[in-house]
């Protein structure tokens, strides 16, 4: 790995990967805790976490160990089977949201093209054909055919027309447009309680509870994706709590297996039925590997109360960037919930942000031209959030 360095591996991946990355000029090699080591031994501070999909840190005692431990005895044997580390973690997911069942996929994009099918044959089980989702524009759910049909960002659709149809976008957090468009033929409303990949934009609580009252009255399913809110990242297990209603239908990866690549959807009890032996499936979902890294990470969370955590270093975090919104004109906005936040910018030099933050070891990223967004892991300590805003305030004044 190390003959040649950096230019090596770089030479490798614009000769044989395909060109859909925007990669920075860093090569990572190891990880430990809320630390990046590169190729050249550098240190960096992850205040990304792999897009908020490692909560624990790189390399979290907790979630290695039981990895090792499973692929010792088994790794795969596919959805033939009973899997003893799937219904425990499954279990577990019901036990922290809401009666129900769960369908274990690979990614995020995988558990939302499972409950869009899931929501079409609840429907269909009832004898009626509803075609229609209403989604919200500047959402994100995924780049499978549906999943960016479902999207709602137009410039994404537009090389790989036509979209699949029957997808229907409404302006975010207007609840006259949303109670509009939801209808006797609409099949589900498919929501983020935050629209993370636009810039991390939350939902009002009279937005979700509209939604919620409007799929009661129609008879649509309430799907909420919360593939990146999930799991702790905004001080609550799951961000739907913070709004006081229940989904019918949930949507999970990223912070799942700390890393490991998993997906789920959790469907209540009233939609689970649906789904049936043949309907739907997965070689890979759900296996022994990343189970047993979901069952570990889970049980770190919920064992030391990790969204106490979030919330006491989401705070202290938000009130530095207030303090820096303060002080540098450029800065314009602050949005978010517990570690999920995005620093709004007055012009757009988010990326020249994220390359400086790089040079000078700290991780960012740049969800947007002119915002800034923080997903540090969920244990990161105020030392070293006090360490990383430093970093981003001194690149603030020199850039902007």
């Amino acid at each position: 790995m190390s003959d040649g360095g950096f230019e090596r591996i770089k030479d490798l991946d614009e000769q044989y990967v395909m060109r859909t990355y925007r990669r920075l000029p860093v090569a990572f090699v190891r990880g430990s805790g809320c630390w990046l080591y590169d190729i050249s031994g550098n240190k960096y501070l992850d205040m990304v976490s792999g897009l908020g999909a490692v909560p624990l840190g790189h390399c979290h005692q907790d979630v290695t160990e039981a990895i090792k431990k499973q692929a010792e005895t088994v790794i795969h044997t596919t959805n033939l089977f009973y899997i003893e580390p799937q219904a425990e973690l499954a279990k577990m997911i019901v036990d922290s949201s809401f009666p129900g069942k769960c369908f274990f996929a690979n990614s995020g994009a995988e558990a939302n093209e499972g409950a869009l099918k899931l929501c079409r044959k609840y429907h269909f089980e009832k004898g009626q054909t509803r075609e229609k989702y209403v989604c919200a524009y500047g959402s994100f759910h995924g780049r499978t055919f549906a999943t960016l049909s479902a999207t709602g960002q137009p410039a994404k659709w537009d090389p790989f027309k036509p979209v699949v149809p029957g997808f229907h976008h409404v302006p975010w957090n207007d609840t006259d447009a949303l109670e509009r468009e939801v209808d006797a033929d609409t099949c589900a409303v498919f929501l983020e309680p935050i629209q993370g990949e636009s810039g991390v934009y939350p939902a009002t609580v009279e937005y979700l509870k509209a939604a919620r009252s409007i799929c009661d009255s129609t008879g649509a399913l309430l799907v909420l994706d919360e593939v990146q809110t999930g799991i702790a990242r905004t001080g609550k297990m799951f961000a739907y709590e913070h709004y006081g209603i229940l989904p019918d239908v949930m949507t999970l990866a990223k912070g799942l297996g700390n890393g490991v690549p998993i997906g789920a959807f959790i469907a209540s009890e009233k939609c689970a039925f649906a789904l049936k032996a043949g309907d739907h499936g997965s070689t890979f979902g759900g296996g022994f590997l990343a189970c047993a890294a979901g069952i570990a990470t889970l049980n770190y969370i919920i064992g030391k109360n990790l969204t106490d955590h979030v919330r006491e270093v989401g705070t202290f975090l938000w009130d530095e960037l207030e303090r820096i919104k303060r002080e540098i004109p450029v800065v314009t906005g602050i949005r978010g919930l517990g570690l999920m936040l995005a620093l709004q910018l007055e012009m757009e030099v988010s990326r020249e942000v994220v390359v400086e933050c790089l040079k000078r070891g700290v991780i960012v990223n740049d969800v947007n031209p002119s915002s800034v967004r923080l997903l540090p892991p969920l244990t990161i300590t105020l030392e070293e959030v006090s360490h990383g805003i430093g970093i981003l305030e001194e690149v603030l004044k020199k850039k902007c």
